[in-house]
């Protein structure tokens, strides 16, 4: 369904969600979206066994939402409990930590993946032993780098295809990485308890 432009009233295609009864709900709605579906969900008293949505994190549902948020699932691009490391910040917890240090708040992942891109720039830069534009532009198209962000390796159209997206779920008003397995720090709760 077409979520309104301004995200401020999610309301007609909720109560058609109501009356449908499906089994996912998926929400893609930027920082606003996010927040005002986790409210109307809640007023409107809509259950559905499977909510995920994009830029939970970035919205601060469980922050904000506190017990609402409780089991969406969300997509993240970077959680500070992957495995990954590099050997300018250390693991991505230690980014986080320093991240926290320097600026009283917690790292979202647009902080992360800026520094991962200045990292990935510096290598670059080192690797072609020159400032030249061309000379750069090729030396980050052949990057084959890990950082504490994730792997970074582009394609031809130039997206990074070595790093996965992580997929969480609101536990305890945390956002604990469920998905892929071999990076999930706990289990997935499916169906949602009903509220």
């Amino acid at each position: 369904d077409q979520l309104p432009p301004e995200l401020n009233d999610m309301s007609v295609t909720l109560t058609k969600v109501k009356a449908l009864k499906p089994d996912v709900l998926v929400i893609s709605g930027h920082e606003k979206g996010a927040l005002t579906a986790i409210g109307q969900i809640k007023s409107l008293q809509v259950y559905v066994p499977i909510i995920a949505m994009t830029h939970c994190d970035s919205a601060q549902i469980a922050e904000k939402m506190g017990k609402a948020a409780e089991h969406v699932f969300c997509a993240h691009q970077w959680h500070r409990s992957l495995g990954y490391k590099d050997e300018l910040f250390g693991t991505a917890e230690n980014f986080a930590k320093q991240f926290e240090a320097a600026y009283a708040y917690e790292a979202p992942y647009q902080a992360a993946q800026s520094a991962a891109a200045v990292h990935v720039f510096a290598d670059a830069i080192t690797r072609a032993q020159s400032l030249d534009p061309e000379k750069v532009r090729d030396a980050i198209a052949a990057t084959e780098l890990q950082t504490f962000y994730g792997p970074v390796k582009f394609d031809a159209s130039g997206r990074n295809v070595a790093k996965p997206v992580v997929l969480t779920q609101v536990q305890g008003g945390k956002y604990v990485v469920v998905w892929p397995g071999k990076s999930a720090a706990g289990t997935p709760v499916v169906p949602r308890p009903l509220p």
